[in-house]
């Protein structure tokens, strides 16, 4: 049987009305957004399907809104269509935020335990946001090393080396901009600054990192029953303690998306199931490996459909 991979998606792909459907045609995922609710003391479903979109888009809701989707998708595809889900995962992945539902998934912290973390990391990189001002760009159309030496540069950090061709920095604004205006110089196709709250992926993150780590701390991991791929190394972890190491250190360091699936593809992975609101790493997997088997389980129709 050919060895399949499941994938979270991170920030980027929240939007009103996500998992309105879902909730609407599965009774797991309803479930799934109303212990959500009950976790968090709040409405979270509410301001997912209604908004306000300001609100949102706040990486404080931003973050717990995508893992809640995410969640939703995949027990609504294992109760309700489990041939979209390929089969079982040789490995799971996300992206950034993304490490979180996979770590769920992977049954290394149970629901409740994955959400309110997510909430508090939310919390902490919106403060540093506040407090140190930062931001991202995407450079597209350089390799790794020309953006690195731009990095060095500019007092810039690489934040998420996504595919070949596509890397995204982050710092202080101005070292952004310079960033951006380097990069056009030597040949980038495009220099795009990304809508986000601050520089993240960064030594400026330290602060949330230091608040995380004390969160972390406080958890109960579980060895994961499938390994899960690590953001900051590109390799497979199973460890308990060695995951709880993998949060705190993602936040500060580049997200290692181009080595994770090649990681993956070579340890035989030939089918990536991408779970949750949005087509990025669907995209990103393809200029990684044109010939990797993609699939897609964002909302009700992608399952509804099988």
């Amino acid at each position: 049987m050919a060895a399949v991979a499941y994938v979270f998606p991170g920030q980027g792909s929240q939007a009103v009305g996500m998992g309105k459907d879902l909730v609407e045609q599965f009774a797991a995922a309803r479930r799934v957004f109303e212990e959500a609710d009950a976790t968090l003391g709040f409405s979270l479903s509410r301001l997912c399907f209604e908004g306000p979109a300001d609100e949102l888009r706040r990486t404080v809701n931003a973050q717990p809104a995508i893992l809640v989707t995410s969640l939703a998708c995949l027990r609504a595809a294992e109760e309700m269509a489990p041939e979209a889900l390929e089969g079982p995962p040789s490995f799971v992945a996300g992206h950034s935020l993304g490490e979180y539902t996979a770590l769920i998934a992977a049954g290394v912290v149970d629901f409740a335990q994955g959400l309110l973390l997510v909430r508090e990391r939310g919390r902490l990189m919106e403060m540093c946001g506040e407090l140190e001002p930062g931001t991202m760009a995407a450079i597209l159309g350089l390799e790794e090393p020309a953006v690195e030496e731009i990095c060095q540069e500019a007092g810039v950090e690489m934040a998420n080396i996504n595919c070949p061709g596509q890397i995204a920095v982050s710092g202080t604004p101005d070292g952004v901009a310079r960033a951006m205006d380097l990069a056009k110089q030597r040949g980038a196709r495009r220099a795009v600054p990304l809508d986000v709250s601050g520089a993240f992926h960064s030594r400026l993150m330290r602060p949330a990192s230091e608040g995380l780590a004390k969160a972390v701390a406080g958890e109960t991991f579980r060895p994961a029953e499938v390994p899960v791929v690590a953001n900051v190394t590109g390799l497979p972890l199973t460890a308990a303690a060695a995951l709880k190491d993998e949060l705190v250190q993602q936040l500060t360091s580049p997200v290692r998306w181009q080595r994770s699936v090649e990681y993956m593809l070579e340890a035989g992975v030939t089918s990536f199931v991408e779970i949750g609101p949005g087509r990025v790493l669907t995209g990103l997997i393809r200029r990684i490996h044109e010939g990797a088997r993609l699939v897609n389980i964002e909302n009700a129709a992608s399952l509804l459909e099988r």
